[in-house]
């Protein structure tokens, strides 16, 4: 969807803009086109998309997590912006190299560290974590309904060896899976995992609270996630500008809303973009400009 999300931008020709998840470059890409005497700022916490650096003037890339936002763009003096773009979830960087453990189909180590400088990855999970931690992380990251026995059998698993690679993970939870949903069923355990991880939801929240500060009046938010749990935290902040989807008011019955959502159902890919590209068809996008 990305015309989509360069269109919801709105993007002045002199205006600074904010590409929070640069991966590939490709976003990014498409915001310089349409910028003359403009800047663009983009983040992201994984070493391997500095690789994918544009020679570009205009361009600052920064390589730490989202959730800093307003503190880099602060030392940048980039404050406040003109739009913020998102793009959530795993680049196909991550998904395709087998080394960093984010696809079923890699042979590689349970890993899912999407900052590689962080010691603290899915190994440790899988191998540390109290049957109650499991649990709770299968059942709220990964909204499985049999949590708990899923929790109980990889404490047991791992007391014959250290789980490793998905294919550990697989032997230990396999008989759980429904028949016919296996690539879901493994796909929403290791998606509670990648958010475990990464801290992911925590990162979000603290990045769309930021946004509602360093955006300037008018300015877009542009969001694109890929599960429910991100989807619903970006509905809620931008309805109700808080994450429990609650309408607060002050002491004189006055909504003090952050944002206006300029499209009140998420917006799909086209069967078209799904059949070229089937790691779309789950994302949606929504768009807001700042109050």
């Amino acid at each position: 969807m990305l015309n989509e999300c360069i269109e919801g931008l709105q993007i002045k020709p002199c205006g600074t803009y904010v590409d929070v998840t640069f991966g590939g470059g490709g976003h990014s890409v498409q915001i310089l086109k349409k910028l003359t005497d403009g800047r663009l700022i983009a983040f992201d916490q994984d070493q391997d998309a500095t690789s994918n650096i544009i020679d570009d003037k205009r361009l600052t890339l920064i390589n730490h997590n989202f959730r800093y936002l307003k503190q880099f763009l602060k030392y940048y003096q980039a404050l406040p912006v003109d739009g913020i773009l998102a793009d959530l979830g795993v680049s196909s960087h991550q998904i395709d190299n087998p080394e960093r453990g984010f696809s079923t189909r890699s042979g590689g180590e349970l890993d899912l560290r999407m900052n590689r400088r962080q010691k603290f990855s899915a190994l440790t999970i899988v191998n540390t974590y109290t049957e109650e931690e499991l649990a709770g992380l299968f059942k709220k990251f990964g909204e499985l309904a049999n949590s708990r026995a899923l929790a109980d059998a990889l404490v047991k698993s791992r007391t014959y060896g250290k789980i490793i690679t998905f294919e550990d993970l697989k032997e230990a939870l396999g008989r759980f899976a429904p028949k016919n949903q296996e690539n879901k069923f493994f796909a929403q355990v290791m998606q509670a995992l990648r958010i475990e991880v990464n801290k992911e939801l925590d990162a979000l929240k603290e990045m769309l609270m930021q946004a509602s500060e360093v955006l300037k009046s008018g300015g877009r938010l542009v969001v694109l996630s890929y599960h429910s749990l991100e989807d619903r935290l970006v509905k809620n902040f931008i309805k109700t500008g808080n994450f429990e989807g609650e309408i607060k008011t002050d002491f004189f019955g006055n909504r003090n809303l952050p944002f206006r959502a300029i499209n009140t159902k998420p917006m799909m890919p086209s069967t078209d973009e799904i059949r070229l590209n089937n790691r779309a068809r789950s994302a949606k996008l929504r768009i807001a400009e700042k109050l």
